[in-house]
């Protein structure tokens, strides 16, 4: 074969399993064929490159340098793929409900909800997807995306949920030995958590922001002993007691109600620009997903509602 043929799908798949298994007999059993049959694929994808891809190490079988650089290509490849066959096969399933959102407000506001939601749709399969990644404008997968930012005005498919504050909270563990805090300018004698989510987005008003806003001097503060880019991991860390965490009020509100974490000062700086909700233009072709669209605007205006009963927001 000349060495510009491209190689057969099922060498290259044969291929990526035995890189992936490490060696011929757990790429076998994984691919439901006979180990000789794995090394045949493997010679033909060889001599249909031109070079080798796998050399003998002892008994067993391992990559080359230049199969390792191919298999990590392969790899990408096949993994795009079964992510597209995903996709596809939700896609033909009517009863499904698929949902896109910021991986820090999937796990501490919309997940918890969600349960609720479920149990009033036992029927439905729910798709929860926590990325930082905007679905394609055109995608199929993704019937309703929770993005945070400025919206496009002139978009129809999408609604303001509700604007955030940040709040400052921690352990009660981490208060049990001290007297209550009086004032603001006290947070200072304890370890600060910080959230940065640059370059991704432009970050939440920080510890800096809030002290100048409520009058402390903060000239000696140090902001960076503490730093995560993700929200909820910030806020775990405050809950185990490693300091306070300057965190937004709806990612906390359930951890204030359960008593994992306290607010000493209901003072709350607003986020620059709100949460909203998108959905695909076809989304409301299926019944649930116009229940579901009123019920998640109804839970977002119940949060603006709790974040501004439960704080005074320092202008």
């Amino acid at each position: 074969m000349t060495t510009n043929s491209f190689p057969p799908l099922r060498a290259l798949q044969v291929f990526e399993a035995v890189g992936r298994c490490g060696g011929v007999t757990e790429a076998a059993k994984r691919l439901g064929i006979s180990a000789g049959a794995v090394s045949q694929q493997i010679k033909l994808l060889e001599d249909t490159l031109g070079l080798h891809l796998t050399q003998k190490d002892g008994k067993r079988l391992s990559l080359t340098s230049i199969g390792r650089q191919y298999h990590e290509s392969c790899a990408a490849a096949f993994e795009s793929l079964r992510v597209a066959h995903a996709e596809i096969e939700r896609a033909k399933n009517t009863r499904n409900l698929s949902i896109s959102a910021l991986p820090s407000l999937l796990s501490k506001w919309l997940a918890p909800r969600m349960l609720e939601w479920q149990r009033q749709h036992a029927d439905l399969s729910v798709y929860l997807d926590g990325t930082h990644t905007e679905p394609s404008p055109d995608g199929y997968d993704i019937d309703f995306r929770i993005s945070y930012g400025e919206r496009i005005a002139d978009v129809d498919n999408s609604v303001e949920l509700f604007r955030d504050y940040v709040v400052p909270v921690c352990s009660p563990r981490l208060l049990a030995a001290d007297a209550p805090l009086v004032s603001p300018a006290e947070i200072l004698g304890y370890p600060l958590i910080s959230v940065d989510w640059r370059p991704k987005f432009a970050s939440p008003p920080s510890w800096r922001e809030w002290l100048v806003a409520n009058d402390v001097d903060c000239s000696e503060l140090n902001e960076n002993r503490q730093v995560f880019s993700l929200s909820s991991v910030a806020i775990q860390a405050a809950i185990d007691g490693y300091g306070f965490v300057l965190a937004q009020s709806s990612m906390v509100c359930d951890d204030l109600a359960a008593g994992r974490l306290v607010m000493p000062f209901a003072l709350g700086l607003s986020l620059p620009w709100p949460y909203f909700l998108t959905w695909k233009p076809n989304a409301f072709d299926k019944p649930h997903c116009r229940s579901f669209h009123r019920w998640l605007v109804t839970r977002g205006k119940e949060q603006q509602q709790l974040n501004d009963s439960m704080l005074n927001v320092v202008a």
